[in-house]
């Protein structure tokens, strides 16, 4: 019964900590902070959740892997001591990560294909159509003070 808790623990952290930085927090946030608050005072969870998720977002954003670990192990250690503590929260857990489970995998929102065709008159550069884009680098090829060369002049 212990390893499978141990288990439980582990697969409610890496699904609580993978919905922080989603936009799906926001609708599972309460309902993870009643679910650990077990006698507590649920604001001081969700308190803690809160911070947890900007120190994830930090560290993701800073591209370090172990304080992302770190703050998983924090949950699940947490998770662990409180399926110790009240075995029967044990169902209740997999009924909650099974709830959350379709919004873990939603992501940011639903996979869409998207075709455009672009036809007709003249592009002198490269022409995107996206939704983000980041750090992106063009090359003319003319330095800033060089004239624009129109075909049939010298």
């Amino acid at each position: 019964m212990e390893a499978e808790l141990t288990a439980l623990a582990a697969s409610g952290a890496t699904a609580f900590v993978g919905l922080m930085v989603t936009e799906a927090w926001t609708q599972a946030r309460g309902r993870v902070a009643r679910f650990l608050a077990r006698g507590e005072d649920v604001d001081v969870i969700d308190a803690e959740l809160e911070e947890s998720r900007e120190e994830l977002t930090a560290a993701r954003a800073a591209a370090d892997d172990e304080a992302v670990a770190d703050v998983e192990e924090e949950w699940r250690i947490r998770l662990r001591r409180a399926l110790r503590a009240n075995p029967e929260a044990a169902d209740e857990l997999r009924t909650l990560l099974e709830e959350l489970s379709p919004l873990e995998s939603a992501g940011p929102g639903p996979a869409v294909s998207v075709t455009n065709t672009i036809s007709g008159s003249t592009h002198n550069g490269p022409v995107f159509q996206g939704q983000t884009f980041s750090a992106l680098t063009f090359n003319s090829g003319r330095g800033v003070d060089a004239p624009e060369q129109r075909p049939g002049t010298a």
